[in-house]
């Protein structure tokens, strides 16, 4: 007997399974204090929130940093969500709180995990699961071993995006029942839908409006918060379900006209999160991620050899790493809670055809994800792997299908799999550090599904059997194996939101060797980063560095310089800028320079002074007063025939996305009518645009390192130059035309569904 289902019961469900999510979050954290405190979560994700919030409350978009030169656009990264709401939102509320840098990120990936318990109860209760079975799909997507291990605690962008694809997934299957259901009532109408054909077809026709615009705005708003989570393999992912919900409702109905509401849903979707999609378009194009090495297309590949990590998570063989050597490495991302593989294979072994047949499209996407994980990647996407949340989740609901039919002894069948996998442990020698007591304890939860499964068989209780044993399972998992999967940590204290012993009012380059490999706590325990800043840490004490995480390396200055995505300048290249004369610090505007006390060598240009130094590092800083951020040039090397008249600027005001300055060009009978040329202190990306006196001038750059704007000889007024991207422009008017698009359909189809008949 299916169980009343109303939205009051319904938002409480979801609420409750979000609930549950944070309760379990909050013991792993009494547990370990610093455990979303990991690697990109310390080098790149956290500090570059903090600069979008600061830069939300000084009233501004944050497309640009000033910060950081390689990480300069916080809006083609891409992995920021710029154009995420939602997003957005949560960094500024959280950082309104005195939190210190573990509690921001444990909020924010807390508040996700929330997000994405709902949204996979949700979908369960939409296959109409009951809700404890509901509540077993929504622990499965959540704290699965790659959420947990890669998403929840390094990989912010990953969870980010992907809390929202159950949302997605249930939204599109709604959309898909309001067509079908229209479908179904045309090929075989009632009585009294004939009548309505013959006598009042107006009406039927505003019905049918209605019932299409309920259908295509529920995805919408889900497929914009995907899009613009900033993780592009979950728009992949995305991409296959929409594909694979599709082509199941064609063969299933038979007619194209089913799937018209859910793919206008899509689009409109797409069509918000324009903005986002085009400017990752633009900003890959050209970047160190467009010439990514082959190799890294084999590297975290999910082994064959590993797929009995499903049952025993510290099942270790070899898996290919960042730097494609094999090593031992546990099957942490592949936990799932115990009971949904072995639930999976209950229903194949008890079922067989029937359960096959009745499930077989579920099956099929679930053997196709898998197939993905196990595939080396192509072109821009590197790291199969990152399919497993989205095969985690399929498998949650694959298993409760077959845990609704299937009553047949599935906790011995736990018992027998589990120990014949231990032993196949054992003769292989693949239990790695952590099989005690991890097996022990799964041993005996399965040992307890079977006896209450023989002691409850008539219980209602016996139906939360399956979430009670994965909570138990994950638990334990957890608190046994520890779910840094050998990313570094580091020491980086609260003292880094303070810039001293630096200058707020330099361009600092600073020159360390790789972070991963020298300031990781196993390495140096005690705090580190206060003078090098490694990754994008400047951020957070508003210190302008040209060093910046980028796993997209699009700044020119990234590839110029041949910097390291977790911020570090090749060891060879930064060496010879210490001892270059060529002078191209200069034209850069750095007049600061940091050397860690690893590297052997200061600047040999003159000029240069030492000003601090400790354990860490060396501080030089260029004689004299900070550069100014807006110069005037007379010649450049890239322009090595040519001459340029000398500017006077003064009033210089600058923000994050737009510089303004007073220009007055000198006209005298040694410059004749030589225009003159300005130089600006800030990395160069495509999209600037310069207006001088009510006229466009054109924007170039100087080796793609800054931009630079010609002023005509005898100009006086005010130069503006702003970060105008032709995709900021058109997406943000294809994202604003959607907008009201969707509001209108909301409109409509809520006046549609008020005067529909009874």
């Amino acid at each position: 007997m299916l169980e009343p289902r109303t939205t009051r019961s319904e938002t409480l469900g979801a609420t409750s399974a979000g609930l549950l999510i944070v309760l379990f979050s909050l013991v792993l954290l009494w547990h370990d204090p610093l455990l979303f405190w990991n690697d990109d979560y310390e080098l790149s994700i956290l500090p570059v929130f903090a600069d979008i919030a600061r830069s939300w409350n000084e009233g501004h978009l944050p497309l640009l940093s000033p910060f950081s030169w390689v990480c300069g656009n916080l809006a083609g990264e891409y992995q920021y969500g710029t154009f995420s709401i939602f997003i957005n939102a949560a960094v500024v509320l959280i950082w309104k709180f005195p939190l210190s840098f573990p509690q921001q990120a444990a909020a924010l990936s807390i508040t996700h995990l929330f997000v994405l318990a709902a949204g996979a109860f949700l979908l369960a209760r939409g296959r109409r699961l009951n809700i404890p079975l509901s509540i077993f799909v929504a622990l499965v997507a959540t704290l699965n071993g790659w959420i947990i291990c890669w998403g929840a605690i390094d990989w912010f962008g990953a969870l980010a995006a992907f809390a929202w694809l159950p949302w997605c997934w249930w939204a599109l299957e709604k959309s898909l029942r309001f067509s079908e259901q229209k479908t179904l009532n045309a090929q075989h109408p009632t009585p009294n839908v004939q009548l309505l054909h013959s006598e009042l077809s107006v009406e039927r026709c505003t019905l049918s409006v209605g019932r299409f615009l309920r259908g295509a705005l529920w995805p919408a708003p889900f497929v914009y918060l995907v899009v613009t989570g900033g993780f592009p393999y979950t728009v992949v992912m995305l991409a296959l379900l929409i594909a694979w919900l599709s082509i199941k409702s064609l063969v299933q109905m038979k007619r194209f006209m089913s799937i018209l509401p859910m793919l206008g849903g899509v689009a409109l979707g797409f069509g918000l999160a324009a903005p986002a999609w085009l400017a990752l378009f633009d900003y890959v194009h050209g970047s160190g991620r467009a010439a990514t090495s082959s190799s890294a297309h084999w590297q975290w590949i999910v082994p064959i050899s590993a797929l009995p990590g499903f049952i025993l998570p510290c099942w270790t063989v070899n898996w290919a790493d960042f730097s494609t050597r094999m090593m031992p490495h546990r099957a942490t991302e592949l936990s799932c809670g115990l009971v949904a593989p072995i639930a999976l294979l209950a229903g194949l072994f008890n079922r067989g055809r029937a359960f096959v047949r009745h499930t077989k499209w579920q099956l099929l996407l679930l053997f196709v994800v898998l197939l993905f994980a196990m595939l080396p990647s192509a072109g821009v996407f590197r790291w199969s792997f990152r399919w497993l949340p989205f095969f985690h989740l399929i498998l949650g609901l694959c298993a409760a299908e077959a845990l609704r039919e299937d009553r047949q002894s599935r906790g011995l069948i736990a018992l027998l799999v589990v120990g014949i996998t231990a032993i196949t442990m054992s003769i292989l020698h693949t239990a790695g550090d952590y099989a005690f007591p991890l097996t022990w304890i799964l041993l005996a939860l399965a040992a307890i599904w079977a006896l209450s499964e023989f002691s409850f068989r008539d219980s209602k209780l016996n139906a939360w059997t399956p979430a009670l044993i994965s909570s138990a399972a994950f638990l334990a998992m957890y608190l046994c194996i520890s779910p840094n999967c050998g990313v570094p940590k580091y020491n980086l204290s609260q003292d880094l939101t303070r810039p001293a012993p630096l200058d707020p009012q330099r361009l600092y380059l600073s020159i360390y060797p790789p972070a991963e490999h020298t300031y990781r706590t196993t390495k140096k325990p005690e705090p580190v980063g206060q003078i090098v800043r490694p990754g994008s840490t400047s951020m957070w004490a508003g210190l302008r560095f040209i060093n910046g995480y980028s796993p997209i390396l699009a700044a020119g200055v990234a590839r110029e310089f041949n910097f390291a995505i977790h911020g570090e300048i090749d060891s060879d290249f930064g060496e010879y800028l210490l001892r270059d004369q060529s002078g191209v610090l200069d034209e850069l505007g750095v007049d600061g320079i940091v050397v860690a006390q690893e590297v052997h060598v200061d600047p040999e240009q003159p000029g240069w002074h030492l000003v601090f130094q400790n354990d860490e590092g060396r501080v030089f800083h260029r004689e004299g007063a900070p550069l100014a951020r807006v110069r005037s040039s007379s010649w450049i090397d890239s322009r090595p025939d040519q001459e340029f008249a000398a500017a006077k600027i003064s009033r210089i005001s600058e923000s994050r996305n737009r510089v303004e300055a007073d220009v007055d060009v000198d006209v005298d009978v040694s410059s004749g009518d030589k225009p003159a040329l300005l130089k600006f202190s800030r990395p160069f990306f495509r999209g600037y645009v310069a207006r001088f006196g009510g006229k466009k001038l054109t924007v170039d750059s100087y080796r793609n390192l800054f931009p630079v704007v010609e002023v005509p000889a005898g100009s006086h007024g005010q130069l503006i130059l702003a970060y105008r991207p032709w995709w900021l422009i058109y997406g943000g008017g294809l994202s604003i035309l959607c907008a009201v698009i969707f509001l209108l359909g909301v409109i409509a189809a809520a006046r549609n569904k008020l005067n529909a008949p009874a």
